[in-house]
């Protein structure tokens, strides 16, 4: 049976923003503190998305890389900390290695090499890790969290477009908080805006920061989550549309190499994004298709008022987001037939993967085979 073709709905439309809880706090901080440019961020995203979109055919996400953005961003305040160009970077070195996995093969004979029992718990434990910090975005504002949630659930129970409410319903509270919004937004008027070529700006230090400090620690965290759960996530959820360990290595080569050369950021496939856009509606390409035309168009002709709009979406909404994503992924994970042993590698790599998704791949393959050897009894 032929694939289904994208469509372009209400459902489409709200299941394209589900994955907006971990894109807006890192581009924010992105531009907050390293002084990037949010337009030449957001054209690669943009590109991406229209792109895994019309090939995959699936709500396919793209990520800001966690672990790169985390050590950039908390080392940006350090004198003589790491700036922008080791940034760039590090999308450039990681865009180089991924497609070598991809190229040579690799990255898909090591994923073989993955127990199910494992893989599950690394999927769960991503959904563990979104719904923690999902409830730490929403504390600071836990009554109107909790409300947000509330109405957030009841809509979806009923089918209703639920994300679309939802940020209605917190762009309306941004400005009833903020009314100086209103009119800064107003005030914009679009003008083209292209990103300049970044790649001859970076020097033999910017490379080597970059590779070492930023690049690769977060490969084993960008293979067990961005490779691997992933598109286990997207075959189970979509069989009429399956992806091959391969083509996401590929893709992710790709787009990492397009960012740096446009100054962007690094990205991935995270398997909580796509969690999130199929938690709002979304069965298709046309979601990522529809969010990735809006990220261009904003960065192609409305690049100053990109700080602007997402101050729209307060963080309990946000939390409200990573929440629901976080349940949905881990709901994935269940296995109704697993023996004990099973349960316990699933569970136990799951609370690896809270902290770091390359370790839980790790730890599950060693317990799996503890087990099946004998060395560890239940």
């Amino acid at each position: 049976m032929p694939a289904p073709r994208n469509r372009f709905d209400a459902a489409e439309l709200g299941g394209a923003f589900g994955d907006l809880g971990t894109l807006i706090p890192f581009v924010v901080a992105y531009v907050g503190l390293l002084k990037m440019d949010a337009a030449a961020i957001l054209l690669p995203f943009g590109v991406a998305l229209v792109v895994v979109g019309a090939v995959f055919r699936t709500p396919f996400p793209v990520q800001p890389m966690k672990a790169i953005g985390a050590a950039a961003l908390t080392q940006a305040a350090v004198v003589g900390g790491i700036g922008p160009q080791a940034v760039v970077a590090a999308g450039l070195v990681t865009g180089a290695i991924w497609l070598a996995l991809a190229v040579t093969g690799l990255a898909e004979r090591v994923a073989r090499l993955i127990p199910r029992a494992a893989l599950l718990g690394v999927v769960m434990g991503l959904g563990f890790a979104f719904m923690i910090e999902g409830v730490r975005m929403m504390t600071d504002q836990w009554l109107l969290a909790g409300l947000l949630l509330a109405g957030t659930l009841f809509m979806l129970s009923r089918r209703w477009p639920a994300m679309l409410a939802l940020l209605v319903a917190g762009a309306a509270i941004a400005i009833a908080r903020d009314p100086s919004l209103l009119p800064a937004l107003g005030a914009q008027k679009a003008s083209l805006h292209l990103p300049s070529f970044a790649w001859p700006g970076l020097s033999a230090g910017d490379l080597w920061v970059g590779a070492l400090l930023l690049a690769l620690p977060q490969l084993p965290l960008t293979f067990g989550n961005a490779l691997v759960a992933v598109t286990a996530e997207n075959n189970r959820l979509f069989p009429d549309r399956p992806v091959s360990e391969r083509r996401v290595a590929m893709s992710t080569g790709l787009m990492n190499l397009a960012s740096s050369a446009a100054g962007g950021i690094p990205m991935c496939h995270g398997a909580g994004g796509m969690a999130g856009h199929v938690r709002f509606g979304a069965r298709t390409g046309g979601a990522s298709i529809m969010l990735g035309a809006l990220l261009l168009a904003l960065a192609l002709f409305f690049g100053d008022a990109i700080g602007l709009l997402f101050r729209l979406v307060p963080p309990a909404a946000l939390g409200v987001i990573l929440f629901l994503a976080g349940v949905e992924l881990a709901l994935g994970s269940r296995d109704p037939e697993a023996e004990k042993s099973d349960r316990f590698v699933v569970l136990a790599t799951a609370g690896f993967a809270v902290w770091h998704a390359g370790a839980a791949v790790l730890f599950g393959i060693c317990a799996h085979h503890a087990v099946r050897a004998g060395w560890l009894r239940l």
